[in-house]
């Protein structure tokens, strides 16, 4: 069986119920139909509980490297971002991959490699997005003139 959906805190909660359900009389088959799950997992839960108590049914923490920003230093680039790449010494307002690397190198003295910055910008809630390519020989004036004028009478010629 594979592991049930939800945070780690509706997991924990679970487990609490399923220990709630069985010192109540519950039998372990009750249970396990009751929280969808096996009854092999209700019999774990029950042996940890009756080991360590309820804090052995808590929510483990996240195996895994801690970040290398610390919450600070996120919010401070996240400001340094919406300041603009111009800001930071660019020749563009853009921001790539790479360029984001590096401010964060310079300014944090921590190293990220550009090809995984996406990730990282993702989990700040920021998106990639590529800038509109418009041709050199655009004339703006010429077609806010084409909008206001020709278009309005182009549509009402339309038959649906």
């Amino acid at each position: 069986m594979s592991r049930p959906i939800g945070s780690q805190e509706h997991l924990e909660k679970r487990r609490q119920r399923a220990i709630a359900l069985l010192k109540e009389g519950w039998s372990v088959l009750a249970v396990a139909r009751k929280m969808g799950c096996a009854r092999s997992a209700v019999y774990a839960w029950w042996t940890i509980f009756r080991r360590h108590g309820l804090g052995g049914l808590q929510a483990a923490p996240v195996p895994g490297r801690p970040p290398k920003l610390t919450p600070r230093q996120k919010r401070a680039l996240s400001r340094i971002l919406l300041a603009g790449a111009l800001r930071s010494g660019y020749s563009t307002d853009l921001w790539t991959q790479k360029r984001v690397a590096k401010v964060i190198e310079e300014r944090f003295g921590v190293v990220y490699h550009s090809n995984h910055m996406w990730r990282f910008l993702q989990s700040l809630g920021w998106s990639v997005q590529k800038p509109v390519k418009r041709a050199r020989e655009r004339d703006e004036k010429a077609i806010a003139h084409w909008k206001h004028y020709r278009w309005p009478h182009i549509k009402k010629g339309r038959t649906a």
